[in-house]
């Protein structure tokens, strides 16, 4: 009869291999001067008996503590989820970071941590001290917060910014905001529009200026006036309220509209339907994030889908690899993501749009 998989130990694992507990051990945690054959060896005997290492041993055997700590923006992710409109930011954080980080024996945790500086150096100490993770991963507006850098950097503890190309320590992380943006105007040109408006997000996020950018890049490249074509919020509804009243209230209006967080989308999707602008026909959107909810607008909205899943991946994979070798990036690392086509574009009408 087969064992059963929770009675496995490492006594069973060094029997079977005929190896000492110590040399399981250091194939577990990836310690030195191990012969790849040997690793071979113990790994064979890991997989036939089916055994998964204990966490709590790995930690006591070790100066490691296999655990991958991300941090978010309290208040920001609290309203979202409180609110229950569809934004999955923290969803592709686990999807990405959490099955990476397992299939390397590791563990990732989300903490919620407040923007203040007053408040920061009390709570990441104490998020710190409790859990010691091998490493962090800094999400926006985190990311560029140079007093958490400086404390995780004087800890001597491997971090990843997501969203920050500063400089200063840590492993800068982007995931292409102005290449991304810069697709999605190009797929507009491509279609035909001359007067494609942008909403822009805070300007104390790097990303929305580098969005803001890649808009810019291809307008130019086409040959295409910005001119009184960029509005801005803070990428919530209300303010993409008003940024779409601003830009549908020019003469001419655009016929199109990027906006930088699907909830500005949703927004100037409702203003045009209050004045009669048929989208796609009189007015196409894009949005950023590719949220859950854009695929039940009427239309579908169109979207720059952004690669949280893929990037939260890649920080677990560039952590570990610091934590354990000390071999970090020696430049940003970018993760792209891709623009998902639905019913909100098309090309515009050829006739007088004021």
């Amino acid at each position: 009869m087969a064992r059963r998989r929770q009675s496995v130990t490492i006594k069973h694992v060094a029997a079977d291999a005929g190896v000492s507990l110590q040399t399981v051990s250091r194939v577990i945690n990836d310690g030195p001067n191990v012969r790849p054959e040997m690793k071979e060896r113990v790994q064979a005997s890991i997989d036939k008996l089916g055994y998964v290492p204990s966490i709590a041993a790995q930690r006591m055997s070790g100066s490691r503590s296999y655990l991958i700590l991300a941090l978010n923006d309290r208040e920001r992710t609290l309203e979202e989820w409180e609110a229950r409109q569809g934004s999955d930011w923290v969803n592709q954080m686990l999807l990405g970071g959490m099955l990476t980080a397992n299939q390397h024996g590791y563990r990732m945790m989300v903490e919620l941590v407040d923007t203040h500086n007053d408040h920061v150096e009390r709570e990441l100490g104490a998020a710190i001290a409790a859990l010691q993770p091998d490493g962090v991963i800094l999400t926006p507006p985190h990311s560029e917060n140079v007093l958490i850098a400086d404390l995780l950097s004087g800890m001597g503890i491997p971090f990843a910014r997501i969203g920050s190309l500063d400089e200063g320590p840590g492993i800068a992380m982007t995931m292409d905001d102005e290449g991304n943006a810069r697709k999605a105007t190009e797929h507009l040109i491509g279609l035909g529009h001359t007067a494609i408006g942008f909403i822009a997000g805070p300007s104390d996020y790097s990303l929305s200026a580098w969005r803001v950018e890649g808009w810019r890049k291809a307008m130019e490249t086409a040959g295409l006036s910005t001119e009184r074509l960029l509005a801005s919020g803070d990428f919530g509804y209300d303010s993409g309220l008003n940024a779409a009243q601003d830009l549908l209230n020019e003469t001419p209006r655009p016929t199109a509209i990027i906006a930088s967080s699907d909830q500005m989308t949703l927004a100037t999707l409702e203003v045009a339907r209050n004045r009669g602008i048929a989208v796609p026909a009189d007015l196409s959107l894009i949005s950023f994030d590719n949220t859950p909810i854009v695929n039940f607008t009427d239309p579908p909205l169109t979207a720059v889908d952004q690669p949280i899943a893929k990037t939260t991946s890649r920080a677990v994979e560039l952590l570990i690899e610091a934590s354990r070798k000390g071999v970090r990036p020696d430049a940003p690392v970018n993760v792209s993501g891709k623009l998902v086509q639905r019913a909100s574009t098309a090309p515009p009408r050829h006739h007088d749009n004021t």
